[in-house]
């Protein structure tokens, strides 16, 4: 089957367009048809070699973290599935590789699609809104009257992540540019700041959680809105020791990990708030949950733009300028 493939790390190489073998179903895998599959720049990072030691991929590679599509096969023990289901799902770690024609996956990592989206509008999805549910439901318990500031409010992760809030009852506040003042108040922002003219440390007090994408200059500012107990949790890094633990990493690189986040927990510890560090987990439940939410009108995705199946590399290289709205998808069949 025809897929893009990853053959050597660095951030100049392109993914090479071939053929590669069918996956292999196991009895508790369901075998997808790809009709679209989300671009992440977490596809960028690991071609990239920046997660080397977290996530070590045997190459050559096929990426693709978000996946849209039909069931076509399932194994024995699956349940929940039949062929002819539409789906999507945010394959585990081991076994990612949307950028094909087909894939295989646990059944527990897959959910039946949401009903009113297109396909393309579904393999938006999963990434990005399991990582606003997990920081936002499961680490921080945002709660109504709660306030939080998600940092970079019209990319992917922050489109979802403000109506999540919103949804929860929280009040939300959010950094991006003046061009996207407009599109982050209409997903549900109380607070818009443009990062460019704006100060959001000077600006912003007393809030309970902040969500942290960018980079180690604003995740320390962050610290500054928090309220005594509050919390930073952030999806750019830098890993903690409780995210090595979960991970079940060496002795060696639990203490790299410790090094790594050590100046911003003393930092967070003198403020009397707790820093944490998320790499989002596959979970078709979760994912099942979010379809309730979108089919019901509370989420709604935001797609900047579909690249046909053989411009995966043009579409990567867009989402590596930073400039896109939302998502960014390849439309696969």
């Amino acid at each position: 089957m025809k897929a893009f493939i990853v053959d050597r790390y660095g951030s100049k190489t392109g993914m090479r367009a071939g053929d590669v073998p069918e996956p292999i179903v196991r009895d508790d895998d369901v075998l997808v048809q790809v009709h679209a599959a989300g671009v992440n720049l977490l596809d960028s990072k690991i071609k990239a070699g920046e997660f080397k030691l977290i996530l070590p991929y045997r190459l050559p590679l096929v990426l693709g973290h978000d996946v849209a599509g039909v069931v076509v096969g399932v194994g024995a023990r699956v349940r929940r599935f039949a062929p002819g289901d539409e789906v999507y799902a945010r394959p585990a770690d081991p076994r990612i590789g949307a950028f094909a024609e087909r894939i295989a996956m646990k059944e527990s990592d897959v959910a039946h699609k949401p009903k009113t989206l297109t396909m393309e509008e579904a393999a938006s999805v999963p990434l990005v809104a399991l990582t606003a549910w997990q920081v936002l439901v499961d680490m921080a318990n945002l709660r109504k009257g709660q306030k939080v500031l998600i940092h970079a409010g019209s990319g992917g992760v922050g489109t979802i992540a403000i109506q999540l809030a919103k949804h929860l009852g929280a009040t939300v506040a959010t950094t991006t540019s003046s061009a996207n003042i407009e599109l982050v108040k209409r997903l549900g922002a109380d607070v818009a700041i443009d990062y460019r003219t704006e100060d959001f440390a000077a600006t912003l007090r007393d809030y309970d959680v902040v969500l942290n994408s960018l980079d180690a200059k604003t995740l320390a500012k962050s610290l500054r809105v928090l309220k005594p107990g509050g919390q930073l949790i952030s999806i750019s890094g830098p890993p903690d020791p409780d995210f090595a633990r979960d991970q079940g990493s060496s002795w060696v690189l639990r203490q790299v990990m410790r090094a790594l986040s050590y100046r911003i927990r003393s930092q967070a510890k003198r403020q009397h708030v707790r820093y944490a560090f998320l790499f989002m987990r596959a979970n078709g439940h979760q994912l099942a949950d979010i379809a309730a939410l979108i089919d019901a009108g509370t989420i709604r995705p935001v797609v900047d733009r579909v690249f046909p199946f053989d411009e995966t590399n043009e579409a990567l290289a867009y989402v590596e300028t930073g400039r896109a709205k939302g998502k960014v998808v390849v439309r696969v069949s």
